[in-house]
């Protein structure tokens, strides 16, 4: 059955009419007094709490957190790096960036309930591609590094009772995401619902031109237009655009065949190749690749109330499809049997429980 789309702003913009598509668009279409009224609801912008009693599984009291997994065992796993984002951002920029979604998710849950657990980053520093390698201030992770970290966090919070996990990216490493979450499912066979949303592209049509009708001047790339926009909304202490450059990317073909870090109008992402683009340090020596100075905090608020509004709307479904402590039917998603994974499902440290640590894998 062909997907039905809602007309949008100008050719290049639609939304699928569906209640994903028609949330976007509303907040697309919403004033500037709107969207900081939706805002309030979580307690958005922020400072960052990374160190906040309370915010996070490991900042909580043990049997406290218990009770949060046991009403709603959805947790949300931020994915940033530490990059080069040129002189005015900080390199932990991804990271902020992505934790500032979750920690807004979670306080909205708070107040309207059930709450939401966030896990600390696992991926401080990521993966990159070959244009990436040897630029100062980026550190490198080996992909396979990536993966096993992503598989024992994934591991381990399941042990813990966390059957429903959803990575939000923040990084061009979603290869890396999606290999990690496959070969968790292979080797170990758990039931569960695990899902990467790569929060850029999930509200793509936030970050429209304003020729589309949109408010950005450039394409979204890196410590750009949008990117710093971000630092400046949601922890502007860390920005100082006394210090701001641009910059663009160089590629050794002509353009027009892959998307950048949003858009997807071309026949391929840009992480569907190597060996097309300038390295970054030859390229972008300061580490800009957009138009920065163009940045304000304003511009990112509609793109951070989408994808806070559609997390929400994500967990809710997740909750009433499958109730806290409740999994889809392992004999319909894995190749275990309910009878072999029954004490392993039941709730940690109850009676008959079995940590997960002393089931085999399966395969590969």
């Amino acid at each position: 059955m062909a997907e039905k789309f809602i007309a949008g702003p100008s050719p290049n913009i639609a939304f699928t009419d569906d209640k994903i598509g028609r949330m976007k668009k509303e907040v697309f279409y919403m004033s500037d007094e709107e969207v900081d009224k939706e805002l309030e609801a979580f307690g958005f912008p922020a400072p960052p709490e990374l160190c906040k009693a309370g915010s996070y599984i490991q900042t909580t009291p043990g049997k406290e957190q218990d009770e949060i997994r046991k009403k709603n065992d959805v947790v949300l796993i931020p994915i940033g790096c530490t990059e080069d984002h040129g002189p005015m951002n900080p390199s932990g920029m991804d990271t902020f960036m992505v934790t500032a979604i979750a920690e807004g998710v979670r306080r909205y849950t708070l107040n309207h309930g059930p709450q939401v657990s966030i896990a600390f980053p696992p991926l401080l520093y990521g993966v990159h591609p070959q244009s990436h390698v040897g630029m100062d201030g980026t550190i490198v992770l080996h992909e396979e590094t990536a993966i096993s970290m992503l598989k024992d966090v994934m591991l381990g919070l399941w042990n813990s009772g966390y059957r429903k996990m959803i990575l939000i990216n923040n990084h061009g490493h979603l290869p890396v995401l999606q290999t990690a979450v496959w070969k968790f499912m292979k080797e170990y066979q758990l039931p569960g619902i695990y899902r990467i949303v790569d929060w850029h592209r999930a509200v793509r049509e936030m970050f429209a031109l304003k020729e589309w009708g949109g408010q950005f001047e450039t394409m979204f790339t890196h410590a750009c237009e949008a990117e710093t926009g971000c630092g400046l909304l949601c922890f502007p202490d860390m920005v100082n655009m006394d210090y701001v450059e641009n910059g663009a990317g160089a590629g050794v073909l002509p353009g027009g065949h892959f998307d950048g870090s949003v858009d997807d109008t071309h026949p391929s992402r840009w992480e569907d190749g190597e060996g097309h683009n300038v390295m970054a340090f030859v390229a972008t020596p300061n580490g800009v690749a957009g138009k920065a100075t163009a940045a304000t905090a304003d511009k990112l608020k509609k793109p951070y109330l989408a994808i806070m509004k559609y997390l929400v709307m994500l967990i809710d479904e997740y909750l009433e499809a499958y109730p806290p402590g409740t999994v889809p039917d392992p004999e319909k998603t894995t190749l275990r049997t309910k009878e072999e994974l029954a004490p392993y499902l039941k709730e940690p440290h109850t009676e008959g429980w079995k940590s997960v640590y002393g089931l085999s894998k399966t395969i590969l």
